[in-house]
């Protein structure tokens, strides 16, 4: 079996020294010299397939710039990359996990000698700023070495436990499943793309990638490591596309065994629901992993750290503009110390620069047109569901630069069922509650359809213990942000309308793409 060292996540680059904020900017240097302007094909069957229509990738700091460019699936390619993705299954499921795992650990070496590039590029395509940007490639670092690593348990006849008896021999195997689909966002282009990704191929199955239409570069460069590290022709299939065309194909067709998505709670549900149909000729259930999205809560009561508290709000909310699916869009605060955290919150977001994701801004633009004007939408609405204490315009430009921006919001005296409070809205708007005591705030912590993350600032141990039970959310943090889960450390997932609660990076993920056969023999 292979011998690796043991999972440690990656530690992640302080930009507060000056050597690396300069290895950050030649990176983005070769970055704009060698990829901006990259068109992408597809992947089949290990080809690159090019075709009539181009998907265009726009900065969205600088929507005047074009980044590059993918090649647009139809459907008869995606009938192509299906039929030719289960005919390399034929032989990527008789591959020994360690040489699978190998593939993954060989990936793994390329992206951390291209780690500032990858950081760079995201930089360009979706506005992340320098820290963002990192801790995104250290994940997908993690994801690749963390699942090469937990596949091992999943090898040979025995590798489950189970009871002796007496004149047989009895074992589990564990058995990759077949051919399926990811379909993945553009606010973790690299790291949730490449998790999707890793972990039903290291188990032994064939994947049809289609990446976000906002991201397809950065999906391009990673499908490039991936093809460098090895993976045979057929196992991966890259297909970007519209999700309304080639996603619908591809999820509701009957030689689909498993998809994998994350985004929106209306896609993801019609997902559920459309895979739930049995096509003729389908002779499984098809198996659905989901991460939806949340609209996180953080709940500050009178006996927290106050300074820690507002430090954790305004990083949990403001990082990468709010689009994150972990972000906190609710500030939930009791009643006696409303108006210290409020004001603390809103003076140091004040303080956040607003710009490019090359300039190392706070708060960038965020990703596209129809972003934008979702957001802007809401905060229309604001004035009408509570106080503007900051912000409250989608200007549009920031630095003399056009792009998809919008200023760090927050409404305060939001009524906890009003629409600010209830909807994801996927940007930098935040929306505070006054509770009126501790299970107040527990209530309305939980007064959403989500349930993915969520936090308590308390120096109360039975609060906490009380919240540790309660608190409906799938990761649920103490005393710090609740963003940033780290691979092994903090399993990700979300239950409620948040997804089925698979825990990605967690000790159990793979059997999500596995199934267990029961083998006796008498004796």
């Amino acid at each position: 079996m292979l011998k690796i060292q043991e999972y440690r996540p990656q530690s992640f680059i302080d930009f507060t020294k000056e050597e690396n904020v300069q290895a950050y900017r030649a990176a983005l240097k070769k970055v704009r010299a060698e990829l901006v302007g990259k068109h992408y094909p597809l992947v089949i069957d290990g080809e690159r397939v090019d075709t009539a229509e181009k998907l265009t990738s726009l900065n969205p700091c600088d929507t005047s710039e074009v980044v590059g460019t993918t090649a647009k699936a139809t459907i008869d390619d995606a009938e192509r990359a299906l039929q030719g993705a289960w005919k390399a299954f034929e032989s990527w499921k008789k591959w020994d996990v360690d040489a699978r795992a190998r593939i993954l650990l060989k990936a793994s070496a390329i992206l951390k000698a291209r780690r500032l590039e990858a950081c760079a590029l995201m930089s360009v395509e979706v506005g992340k700023n320098y820290a963002e940007a990192d801790v995104e490639v250290a994940e997908a670092i993690d994801f690749l070495e963390y699942y090469a690593r937990s596949a091992m348990k999943y090898a040979g006849f025995g590798a489950a436990e189970t009871t002796w008896f007496e004149g047989e021999e009895n074992g589990l195997m564990f058995m990759p499943v077949g051919v399926g689909v990811s379909i993945s966002p553009w606010n973790f282009p690299c790291a949730i793309f490449l998790g999707m990704l890793a972990a039903p191929i290291v188990a032994g199955n064939c994947v049809i990638a289609k990446p976000a239409e906002d991201s397809g570069l950065i999906a391009g460069m990673m499908v490039d490591i991936l093809l460098e590290a090895g993976l045979p022709a057929g196992v991966l299939q890259f297909l970007p596309g519209v999700g309304k065309e080639v996603g619908e194909y591809l999820t509701t067709h009957a030689k689909t065994r498993f998809i994998t998505f994350t985004g929106s709670r209306a896609v993801g549900l019609h997902i559920n629901e459309v895979a739930a149909k049995t096509q003729p000729g389908q002779k499984w259930i098809k198996k659905v992993i989901l991460e939806l999205g949340g609209k996180d809560g953080l709940i500050v009561d009178e006996t927290a750290d106050l300074d820690m508290a507002v430090t954790a709000a305004v990083q949990g909310a403001f990082g990468f503009n709010g689009q994150k699916c972990s972000a906190m869009s609710r500030l939930i605060v009791v009643d006696s110390v409303y108006d210290a955290v409020v004001s603390g919150f809103v003076e140091r977001t004040k303080a956040l620069k607003v710009g490019t994701g090359e300039e190392n801004a706070n708060v960038t633009a965020v990703v596209n047109q129809m972003s934008f004007d979702k957001i802007k939408g809401y905060l229309e609405l604001a004035p009408s569901e509570g106080k503007v204490l900051l912000g409250g315009e989608a200007t549009g430009e920031a630095n003399g630069k056009q792009g998809y921006y919008v200023q760090p919001t927050i409404v305060g005296d939001v009524k906890r069922d009003a629409r600010l409070a209830q909807e994801e809205i996927f940007g930098p708007v935040v929306s505070v509650i006054r509770a009126r005591d501790w299970q107040d705030a527990l209530d309305i912590a939980n007064s959403t359809e989500y349930g993915l993350t969520g936090g308590v600032c308390s120096r109360d141990r039975a609060r906490l213990e009380q919240a540790r039970h309660e608190f409906e959310a799938g990761n649920l943090y103490f005393n710090r942000k609740i963003t940033g889960a780290i691979v092994g450390v903090q399993p990700f997932g979300g239950y409620n309308m948040s997804g089925t609660d698979s825990k990605a990076g967690g000790p159990d993920y793979l059997a999500n793409f596995m199934q267990l056969k029961t083998v006796t023999e008498r004796w």
